[in-house]
């Protein structure tokens, strides 16, 4: 009796201690689970120019070393500007301002923060290869035959191409701009270079062309396309509410004309962006 007694008690205590770690264990995976999903994600949206590219994926580096889940959208730049002030994504570090997108900028301003600039130094306007004998926009008129009365731009809902119809404007030029992507842009620049032919392009400083090629910007007497721009960081005003430690993230970054010239090398010799990005990252530590 005493042994079927004690055999009751232990199988008791078997099952308790059983249901205890059973218990612990389902906490343990619940607390887990719901690590897993509190995971603040980021969408940072961006346009395919060079220093978009360069600048979105350190951007995404440097929030990920902070550990957020960070994926990148890219889009026509005036997509870009809607997809952020919507909250389809939450910012993006490649607004020019205060002139190329000035439109924008206002268009969206009451749904969108402006977080200042995260590069300065920067430059817009139409270049031609060194060896083209002018040197202002005010000289394109009388040289249009030899440059085919073209201008040769990126895309057409770029600011800087609204920039470019207004410089025609305002200068009186005998021109067309004709729209590309800034690949094809840049392939027709090496081409006509190649042939010592004289071409005039939409320029912009941060460039790896300018590395790489002998350019010149033409001077622009009536500052059209302004006098020095800035790459601004914009984001969302939901998101900098409900997001505060990663806004200030973004806000915080700021790098020099220097640094993104480097990245833009590596990656025109070849390296992928997200390479490229940890690349510069680790040389700063």
């Amino acid at each position: 009796m005493m042994l079927k007694s004690t055999v009751n008690i232990l199988a008791n205590l078997i099952l308790f201690v059983s249901l205890l770690i059973g218990c612990s264990d389902n906490k343990l995976d619940s607390q887990q689970s719901t690590t897993k999903k509190t995971k603040e994600k980021i969408v940072l949206a961006y346009a395919e120019w060079t220093d978009a590219i360069v600048t979105t994926h350190v951007m995404k580096l440097i929030l990920e070393t902070h550990g957020y889940e960070v994926s990148i959208v890219s889009a026509s730049i005036d997509k870009v500007w809607t997809m952020v002030a919507s909250g389809e994504a939450d910012a993006m570090v490649t607004a020019w301002l205060p002139s190329t997108h000035k439109a924008y900028l206002e268009q969206f301003q009451e749904k969108i923060e402006n977080l200042g600039p995260n590069l300065s130094g920067t430059r817009l306007g139409l270049v031609v290869p060194v060896y083209v004998k002018i040197s202002s926009i005010t000289e394109l008129n009388n040289a249009s035959d030899q440059f085919n009365g073209i201008i040769h731009g990126i895309e057409p809902t770029a600011g800087l191409m609204k920039l470019t119809n207004q410089a025609i404007k305002d200068y009186q030029l005998n021109y067309q701009v004709v729209s590309n992507t800034s690949a094809s842009m840049l392939n027709k620049l090496e081409q006509s270079i190649d042939q010592k032919s004289y071409i005039v392009i939409t320029g912009w400083t941060p460039h790896w062309k300018f590395a790489k090629f002998e350019l010149k910007y033409l001077a622009d007497p009536k500052q059209v396309f302004g006098k020095q721009e800035f790459i601004h960081s914009i984001a969302n005003k939901k998101f900098l509410v409900n997001n505060p430690k990663a806004s200030k993230i973004i806000d915080d970054f700021e790098w020099t004309t220097s640094d993104i010239a480097q990245v833009m090398v590596w990656m025109n010799k070849g390296m992928p962006p997200k390479d490229a990005a940890f690349k510069w990252q680790s040389s700063r530590k």
